[in-house]
């Protein structure tokens, strides 16, 4: 029989209950929804399975889903990124919660005690909790009613398994929401620059940073590195994202060559072998690694690992890496998220919008059970818009809003006459 919980220290909780508390403070619009399900119960009876970074800011969220009458069964979706006074704080209130800093021999174990609790819906950040539940737990998929995705890799993952016919559910795909991808990859991610300040005390003015990718979570990335002064070289393997980056005002190189030049790299691709052993040979000394992709695969670890003749942790989260010749390399976070890792996620404000998405998402599931196919589905522009109007009113901004003949006009045929 699955145990109730599987945590570091119970005794965290009550710094848990602060950190909670804390997040809830900035995010507004998480709270109105958790006001609407208190009153409504939308999810009354069922059991969600959630594998999430297990941060102050999923506390809320699961908050949010068990006022609304749902059972919240929880595991983390990085060994590193769970904050165990969380954790701790979650058991306390009564949830079942699969996870602990530093999991990662018993990190799909965790998984399959969330499975364990036959979940109705799957709320996933990286596709393990949903691919796994197709492998190993093939008898829950029929009552299972959908799943939800967090990040691009997930994403990608599951439009993959639908393209071979190996998607039997229906997943909304949270990451494509634009109150996600708009301001959690660009915004929160582009924060996660600050996880190298943080880390190692350094400067960005003057430094050159090497930027792998253009797509939203690189973009923020660039953007910020280059407000604080750094040098951006970005590489890409997409011409029109290349070309994007080029007249937003950077660099374009190969990988090769920019990392000659690099004081820092940062890699947001969620592909593989991103960053390898050629490329470590040219870097010069002193040189940080920081990946903020989902897996921890984008930098070479093993690479580095078999080229580098002695490595100290020098710092909570920071490996040095001396070569034999005396170049010494840095790798924040072990290779994985380093703003999880390092800085604890994205900011409150920031996941106040994406968990918005989810909380909405699972009620929109409920309210379309049994009429969606079991494919990669998009979030309603209602969900998004209605998101949006909210976060608006919290921070005391009023917009325009059409005229009835305004209205009529650009539906009208007749545009232009």
């Amino acid at each position: 029989m699955t145990s109730k919980y599987q945590i570091k220290d119970i005794d965290l909780a009550p710094q848990g209950e602060n950190s909670i508390y804390l997040a809830e403070s900035r995010m507004p619009t998480l709270v109105r929804i958790k006001q609407r399900f208190a009153q409504e119960k939308p999810l009354q009876g069922l059991t969600i399975g959630a594998c999430l970074h297990v941060t102050r800011e999923t506390g809320v969220l699961v908050q949010t889903l068990k006022v609304g009458g749902a059972k919240v069964v929880l595991c983390g979706s990085n060994p590193l990124s769970t904050q165990d006074d969380v954790a701790a704080a979650l058991v306390k209130e009564g949830f079942n919660v699969y996870a602990w800093s530093g999991n990662d021999s018993e990190y799909y174990t965790c998984i399959m005690s969330v499975l364990d609790h036959d979940p109705d819906i799957l709320i996933d950040d990286g596709a393990d909790l949903i691919v796994i539940a197709h492998k190993e737990k093939k008898s829950i998929l029929e009552k299972i009613i959908g799943g939800q995705e967090e990040t691009t890799t997930g994403v990608n993952r599951l439009r993959v398994m639908q393209e071979q016919n190996a998607l039997k559910i229906p997943v909304i795909a949270v990451n494509d929401a634009s109150m996600k991808t708009m301001f959690d990859n660009r915004y929160g991610t582009g924060q996660g620059v600050v996880s190298a300040i943080k880390a190692l005390n350094i400067l960005f003015a003057g430094k050159t940073v090497v930027v792998a990718g253009y797509g939203p979570c690189s973009w923020g990335m660039a953007t910020r590195a280059r407000g604080l002064g750094a040098n951006v070289i970005v590489t890409e393997v997409n011409p029109v994202r290349a070309l994007e980056a080029v007249m937003d005002g950077y660099r374009v190189l190969p990988m090769e060559k920019a990392v000659i030049e690099a004081d820092m790299v940062f890699t947001s691709t969620g592909c593989k072998d991103v960053v390898v052993g050629k490329h470590f040979e040219k870097m010069k000394d002193g040189t940080i690694l920081a990946n903020l992709g989902h897996f921890n695969i984008e930098i070479s670890v093993k690479d580095l690992e078999e080229m580098s003749s002695k490595t100290k942790r020098i710092g909570e989260y920071v490996d040095e890496y001396t070569f034999s010749n005396g170049k010494r390399l840095y790798l924040l976070g072990e290779g994985r998220l380093a703003n999880l890792v390092v800085l604890g996620g994205h900011p409150s404000e920031i996941m106040d919008l994406s968990f918005s998405v989810q909380a909405l998402t699972a009620e929109y599931l409920i309210k379309t059970r049994d009429k969606l196919e079991p494919k990669v589905h998009t979030v309603p522009d209602k969900i998004n818009e209605e998101i949006a109007k909210v976060k608006l009113e919290t921070m005391n901004i009023t917009i325009d809003s059409l005229t009835e003949e305004q209205e009529a006009y650009v539906k009208s045929f007749e545009i232009g006459t």
